[in-house]
């Protein structure tokens, strides 16, 4: 190369707020760890029984529950938590589904003046709905915050699945691959979900975990 030539560095502009993958990161002290959603009882009721049939399990729950309700929800929690959180709540068809997210709220509403945020001033609070608070005290896009939440929901199921099926890490990495792929798809069906349109039909679901409460050996709490 020549003395005279000019290298010039191409400077690469991050979209990707570090905050935003704070909060969907599995190292944020909200134990989601420790639940799975349903999904132990499918593995128990041999619903689930190798990467395909839990990758079909989470991608219907993702689909046919999450896409339909929690993803909404969460959007327009966005734009002030209100009415939202109690909506939220009462949608959760068990006593564990309601207590993971109770119990995963309350741990991110207080951990939130450590991240230089407010805490929600609500008795109960949704894990969406800290969730919700946090982006938007960081001025994170709705959409941008939807996409992380539903990654790191996915995330969570995947791991349960490794644990609780079992399954290996390249199988969990296939899968978040699939289900990765479906997350544009609902961030843009839930923002085209309207008030009335709103639904959590997911009897199997609700079935499953209600079996789970009285599930005599288990890794999760839900």
């Amino acid at each position: 190369m020549s003395s005279g030539t000019t290298t010039t560095a191409t400077i690469m502009t991050i979209s990707i707020d570090p905050r935003l993958l704070q909060l969907a990161s599995p190292a944020l002290p909200v134990g989601a760890y420790s639940y799975s959603g349903g999904l132990e009882a499918a593995v128990e009721a041999g619903i689930v029984t190798d990467a395909a049939s839990a990758q079909a399990w989470i991608a219907d729950v993702l689909e046919l529950s999450v896409a339909r309700m929690e993803a909404p929800i969460l959007l327009r929690m966005m734009q002030g938590i209100g009415e939202w959180n109690d909506v939220f709540l009462a949608s959760r068809e068990t006593a564990e589904l309601r207590a993971e997210t109770l119990q995963m709220g309350f741990s991110l509403n207080k951990l939130l003046p450590e991240l230089g945020l407010e805490r929600l001033d609500l008795e109960e609070v949704s894990f969406p709905a800290a969730f919700a608070h946090a982006a938007a005290g960081w001025g994170i896009a709705p959409e941008a915050a939807l996409t992380a939440y539903l990654w790191s929901w996915a995330e969570n199921q995947v791991m349960a699945a490794i644990k609780a099926v079992p399954l290996g890490q390249t199988d969990g990495q296939r899968m978040l691959l699939i289900l990765g792929a479906k997350i544009r798809q609902v961030v843009r069906q839930a923002s085209a979900v309207k008030d009335e349109e709103l639904e959590n039909l997911a009897p199997g679901l609700a079935l499953l975990s209600s079996r789970h409460e009285t599930q005599y050996s288990r890794l999760f709490r839900s």
